[in-house]
């Protein structure tokens, strides 16, 4: 196996840090601890490994000289999962972050969410402004993260078995079968804490005030609302990724490139 493979395919052992209300969260780091940091934070379903790490993202990154930091957000991958949906508030998701980078001592960095990572990315962005000079949101949604997810038959298949037949639902359901070690049931608490949290509308009249490249796939259907947050920010820049949707656009290497270009701008 050649190096750059093994790059592309390796994880280090996760460093778990406690959050405030008692959860451990799985950590990654690679890199010079001395190069600039970027943050990487993972969508719904997802974990580091299967948003950042298979799809090239930390191989390129380290290989343009920056240090990156990752954490499995609550819920996902090595962290903890609770089943309790006020687990899962925003608030708690963007606090998470903050705490990761609190504990590494970074106190400058740039931040690259995708999906549910770059709707908490529109939180962390403003929380610590002065700290993050620049960030990418990829398939940012517009409105409430994983409304069009059919929590009635999540919660019937849950119980009985009984079969999904929304079909966005059932795209969601692969996504949780294909990346190892997920649990419905807390991705389940996951979708109902985000719906009752009454606080995860992005507000384009608060938009970030820094440089913001916003970007989501040609085939997603919250492209437009994605096109209304960049344009809400007042140094945003909007990139479509062709022929993608909002499952494959991570994989992207239009995506990945034109990340690369805006981070060293």
């Amino acid at each position: 196996m050649t190096a750059p493979l093994q790059n592309l395919t390796q994880m280090p052992d996760p460093q778990y840090l406690m959050v405030g209300d008692g959860y451990r969260i799985a950590t990654y780091s690679w890199g010079d601890e001395d190069a600039p940091t970027v943050v990487v934070v993972h969508g719904f379903a997802s974990s580091t490994k299967d948003n950042w790490v298979a799809t090239g993202w930390v191989r390129d990154l380290t290989a343009a000289g920056y240090r990156v930091l990752a954490l499995d957000q609550r819920g996902h991958g090595a962290s903890d999962k609770p089943h309790e949906p006020r687990a899962y508030d925003i608030r708690q998701l963007a606090g998470d972050v903050e705490t990761m980078l609190d504990t590494y001592l970074v106190d400058e960095a740039f931040y690259v969410g995708y999906s549910l990572g770059a709707r908490v990315g529109w939180e962390v962005v403003q929380d610590i402004a002065p700290r993050i000079p620049r960030a990418v949101l990829g398939g940012v949604p517009d409105g409430i993260p994983l409304a069009r997810l059919d929590l009635d038959q999540v919660r019937a298949l849950i119980a009985d078995g009984t079969p999904v037949t929304d079909r966005v639902t059932q795209n969601y359901i692969a996504l949780t079968e294909r990346v190892p070690g997920n649990d419905l049931r807390a991705l389940l608490a996951i979708a109902e804490g985000m719906r009752s949290s009454k606080t995860v509308d992005p507000d384009p009249a608060h938009a970030p005030q820094q440089p913001v490249m916003f970007a989501t796939g040609s085939l997603d259907g919250i492209i437009e609302g994605s096109k209304t947050l960049a344009a809400a920010c007042p140094q945003g820049r909007f990139v479509e990724i062709p022929d993608r949707h909002h499952f494959n656009a991570p994989g992207s290497r239009v995506f990945r490139g034109a990340a690369l270009e805006f981070l060293a701008s």
